[in-house]
């Protein structure tokens, strides 16, 4: 596997449950995995791929997905590449470890965000639920989507804090009206907080990953 990763394993046997955690700009494979045990009583296993991105940050260095274009529109090449090796990614992880493909979710954070919503979006039926925690959904993304059908089938949470001063609150209300043109199944909860994942947020989490992928109420077709 190219991509360095963290893995956070539940008790018991699996298959278990998952999430692919994906990271903010200028952070790294450990940096979502201490949510773990708190996300859903620890019942889902977590996977914390590295961005290969590495992001000098004085002295030391973090790691992001594709560069950032301050006040420009994102680089469309660049994301693509790093999605195909996300994609390579969770092809191997899988088949690595005891994941229940059924149950899979994607989740990312700021930049890991932008990365969860083109692969989820580009391959709906494969995932359980999609997870974007204070990051966007840039408009540019629509043109990934090939199922549509199952895209309106994929139970999604969005969380944002009111006083995030890195992504504003105001790109977070723009993806989620471009969600609901999509007829995205959305969760939206807005905390005052800034960039960051609150207790609150946890909670809400754990209750959306309870509802929508552990115990899903499934209605019967007539």
């Amino acid at each position: 596997m190219e991509l360095i990763h963290t893995v956070w394993e539940p008790a018991g046997e699996g298959p278990h449950p998952t999430i692919i955690a994906m990271h903010g700009w200028g952070a790294n494979a450990l940096d979502l995995v201490g949510l773990a045990p708190y996300v859903a009583e620890g019942r889902f296993m977590i996977i914390c791929p590295q961005g290969p991105l590495e992001v000098p940050i004085g002295p030391t260095r973090g790691y992001g997905w594709f560069p950032i274009r301050m006040g420009g529109p994102p680089d469309l090449d660049a994301i693509e590449a790093a999605v195909s090796s996300a994609t390579k990614f969770v092809d191997l992880a899988v088949e690595r470890y005891p994941v229940n493909r059924r149950k899979l979710v994607m989740l990312g954070f700021s930049q890991g965000g932008v990365m969860a919503y083109r692969m989820a979006l580009a391959n709906p039926a494969r995932y359980a639920g999609l997870v974007a925690l204070s990051t966007w959904f840039s408009p540019e993304l629509k043109d990934a989507i090939a199922d549509r059908e199952a895209l309106e089938r994929l139970p999604t949470m969005v969380q944002h804090g009111r006083a995030d001063d890195m992504i504003e609150i105001a790109r977070a209300r723009s993806s989620v009206e471009i969600l609901r043109e999509l007829r995205v199944p959305l969760v939206y909860r807005e905390y005052d907080c800034g960039h960051e994942i609150t207790a609150d947020g946890l909670q809400d989490l754990s209750e959306f990953l309870d509802s929508k992928v552990l115990s899903p109420i499934v209605m019967a077709r007539a």
